[in-house]
């Protein structure tokens, strides 16, 4: 076997100085995402966004604010409006006849309201209220005020296991880009989502997260697909504000409203 040169050594050992450089540096530029996050500013817009919205419902809601007709309007009546036309010219338009089948999805079968069951992934990204964010070398943990869910998504670069079993909140991978926190999750159980309508175990999504200039909003941008569900992927968003005095407690005070919950029985 030829040894090996001090040159091949020392090319090595550089190889994987500048690796390590680029991976501190790469580290050092994560965006600062850390922290309690909570309901979105108090501003027109963002109000909108407090469970989600999309760039449709925004131009929409502009529109409304923008007309001099509207003056004497109230602004929930304006937001009520956006966001039927947000359902009916865009969401709507975007989903499968297996989907349509199911729409609207009956609000009080929800398994929440009746099981006490958790959200899953499509209802509890976008949960209201707060989103406590932790953020560690090799893994981001996400904390949800409702259902005091949590998540966590791996930053090690591997992809879902193969032989890992589906779940309500899927499996996430990660990576930052700039100052985004780019989420892909995938291994999802089919289960409802927030538009009344569903969505099928072949939903995918990738979340974007982004802090604003002066730190006291967070965005987040999720582009979701599914060929069962959606004809074409849905772009939604949702906003929070910094909210560093804010507690998230234990969700353990859930009464199901079916009879046969009290039992111990499901459907």
């Amino acid at each position: 076997m030829r040894p090996v040169s001090f040159r091949s050594l020392a090319a090595f050992a550089a190889a994987t100085c500048v690796f390590l450089a680029v991976h501190a540096a790469a580290q050092q530029r994560a965006p600062d995402l850390a922290g309690m996050w909570s309901d979105p500013p108090a501003t027109p817009e963002d109000t909108f966004c407090f469970f989600s919205c999309s760039d449709a419902g925004l131009a929409r809601l502009k529109q409304l604010l923008d007309d001099p007709a509207n003056d004497a309007r109230p602004y929930t009546a304006l937001a009520a409006e956006a966001q039927r036309e947000e359902m009916e010219k865009y969401l709507k338009p975007r989903l499968t006849q297996a989907a349509l089948s199911t729409y609207p999805l009956d609000p009080l079968a929800d398994r929440g309201y009746l099981y006490c069951e958790p959200w899953g992934f499509a209802m509890q990204m976008f949960a209201p209220h707060q989103l406590e964010i932790t953020q560690l070398p090799d893994r981001v943990e996400l904390h949800y005020g409702e259902w005091d869910a949590h998540r966590t998504v791996y930053l090690d670069g591997k992809d879902r296991p193969e032989k890992r079993v589906p779940s309500p909140l899927g499996y996430s991978v990660g990576h930052y880009e700039g100052s985004t926190l780019v989420i892909e999750t995938s291994g999802i159980t089919a289960n409802a989502t927030r538009w009344q309508f569903s969505h099928s175990d072949r939903l995918t999504a990738v979340e974007r997260y982004a802090r604003s200039a002066d730190g006291a909003r967070l965005e987040l941008t999720a582009t979701l697909t599914d060929p069962t569900s959606f004809t074409e992927p849905l772009v939604v968003k949702k906003i929070w504000s910094w909210a560093p005095d804010q507690e998230i407690y234990p969700y353990d005070s859930c009464e199901p409203a079916a009879k046969d919950a009290a039992a111990g029985k499901r459907p």
